[in-house]
C-alpha cells in the first residue's frame, strides 16, 4: 500500500508540474514613456483686481497624475535653420524687456492644477500699456510628463524627440 500512495504522490507531482498553459501575449516594451503635448490658442484679459493679464482656464484633455510635472512653452515666432522654416519655442516663465531704455519688464508664466492650467501676464509697470500684438492669438504649449523623466531642463525640440511626438501630432484645444 506504501508504494502505491508514493507511485501515486509521485506520478502527480510529475504530471501537475509539467503542465503548462498557452503561452500569453509579449507585454510593453520597459522604458516608456508616456507624455502628453498639446497645445492652446489664448487671448489675454485684464484682470484689475490682481493687475496682471490672464488668459481663460485651459482644461487638459488627458488625465493627470499627482507625479506628472506639467511643462509650458510660449511660441515666439519662426525661424530659417539650413533653408528649413522652424518653430521658436521658450519655456515658462519667460521675461521679456518691453521697452528700450526703460526697466520695464513682463513676465509669461502659468499655474497649474491636475485639472487645467492658467497663464498669466505679470509685469513692473502699468501692464494696460502692453501692446496687443502681446496678448492677443497666444500659443502655448504644455507638456504633461511623468516625474521620474522631468529631472532636467528640455527644449520643446529635445521633449518632443524623446517622447516620439511629432509636432503635427499635438492636439490643439478650443477654449
Amino acid at each position: 500500500m506504501k508504494h502505491i500512495i508514493l507511485f501515486l504522490a509521485l506520478s502527480s507531482t510529475i504530471l501537475f508540474s509539467s503542465c503548462e498553459g498557452p503561452e500569453g501575449p509579449p507585454g510593453e516594451p520597459g522604458g516608456l514613456v508616456y507624455g502628453q503635448v498639446f497645445e492652446a490658442n489664448v487671448d489675454f484679459d485684464y484682470d484689475a483686481i490682481s493687475l496682471t493679464f490672464i488668459s481663460p482656464f485651459v482644461t487638459f484633455p488627458i488625465e493627470v497624475f499627482e507625479s506628472d510635472v506639467i511643462l509650458a512653452y510660449r511660441f515666439e515666432g519662426t525661424e530659417t535653420v539650413n533653408g528649413e522654416v522652424v518653430d521658436i519655442w521658450s519655456p515658462l516663465p519667460r521675461s521679456l524687456f518691453y521697452q528700450d531704455g526703460t526697466s520695464d519688464i513682463f513676465e509669461y508664466s502659468f499655474n497649474h492644477t491636475y485639472f487645467d492650467a492658467q497663464f498669466v501676464i505679470d509685469g513692473n509697470f502699468d501692464l494696460t500699456t502692453i501692446h496687443p500684438d502681446f496678448l492677443d492669438n497666444q500659443i502655448f504649449r504644455i507638456a504633461v510628463i511623468p516625474a521620474e523623466f522631468a529631472k532636467t531642463t528640455l527644449s520643446m525640440e529635445e521633449l518632443l524627440k524623446v517622447l516620439d511626438i511629432n509636432p503635427t501630432d499635438i492636439e490643439r484645444i478650443s477654449i
